[in-house]
């Protein structure tokens, strides 16, 4: 593994879902990254990532340092042969450059501006860095993936050792319009747990077919509780009519009551959540999203331990 972007740039998912489960079952301290420093840079803000994944590189007896651009640093341009005579100060080729010198691993995290859709899907901000760094890149989340936040809910999904579980990513509302990542992330990552998956979404939030292509969908959320031993909640604008929030029929809060329909659901979210509006308080109190921020930690230390190998 060179990198760690996306589930393409791992040539065994399956055996990394399971290293993750075997850390959080046996949590391992090393000194495999003495001497070594991670870079994290973010251009959002970040609490699970940031937090894990600098305890992740301290586990491995790495190095951290954390950058947030635009705060800590210069305004970045990232436009090629712009006369910067504007309010950027540095090319986000000097940035990176730069900041590989000084980094044996990079993490960068971006989210969508979602105004314009082939921009974000071409994802300018995480692939300047893999131009231009000379050490090896992991996505802290971009505008299209959030890779680190899925291979933890493989695992997370994986340990509970169902057979063959049925999972529900379901849409559930929010007040601002959010990216697709995170759900775009979860389908490509699924194929690395055997799961029965279904995406429920109400019309005019499809997801990219590059995702969503062969998934099962429907647009009643009840019928797709039913018998679920999972459901995922996330929020997401459409896809289609790039960045926006189309209005919705019905109410796709998750309930309590809509929790009994299904085989026990365990229920869980990436966070954070928005209480009472993507789901009753009940619900994810009583739910696996603590856990699954704390094998956050767990996820990316296995992910920096595989690079780290790579050095």
């Amino acid at each position: 593994m060179n990198h760690f972007t996306s589930i393409e740039d791992v040539d065994h998912p399956q055996k990394l879902v399971q290293q993750v489960i075997e850390l959080k079952d046996n949590p391992l301290f090393s000194e495999r990254g003495k001497q070594k420093t991670v870079g994290l840079i973010f251009f959002n803000p970040s609490l699970r990532t940031r937090l894990s994944t600098q305890k992740a590189a301290l586990n491995l007896g790495m190095d951290v340092i954390v950058l947030n651009i635009n705060k800590d640093s210069w305004k970045v341009e990232f436009e090629d042969g712009t006369v910067m005579d504007g309010d950027t100060q540095e090319h986000i080729k000097d940035t990176v450059k730069v900041i590989s010198s000084y980094c044996d691993i990079l993490g960068v995290r971006s989210f969508a501006t979602l105004k314009d859709q082939r921009e974000d899907y071409e994802e300018r901000v995480l692939n300047n860095f893999l131009n231009y760094s000379s050490v090896p890149v992991i996505s802290l989340e971009s505008a299209t993936l959030h890779p680190l936040q899925s291979l933890t809910d493989m695992a997370t999904i994986a340990a509970s050792g169902i057979p063959k579980p049925k999972v529900v990513l379901s849409w559930a509302p929010h007040p601002k319009a959010l990216p697709q990542a995170v759900a775009n992330s979860f389908l490509q990552w699924s194929p690395a747990i055997d799961a029965d998956v279904v995406l429920a979404h109400p019309e005019g939030y499809e997801l990219s077919d590059t995702f969503a292509g062969g998934i099962s969908v429907t647009h009643n959320q009840e019928e797709a509780f039913a018998d679920a031993d999972f459901i995922y909640a996330k929020n997401w604008s459409s896809y289609t009519a790039y960045g926006e929030t189309p209005a919705v029929d019905g109410d796709w809060t998750i309930t309590a009551g809509k929790m009994e329909l299904t085989n026990r659901a365990q229920f869980m979210h990436c966070l954070p959540i928005r209480r009472n509006v993507v789901a009753a308080d009940s619900v994810i109190d009583r739910s696996l999203v603590y856990q699954q921020a704390k094998n956050r930690e767990y996820a990316a230390q296995a992910v920096l331990h595989n690079l780290l190998e790579t050095l």
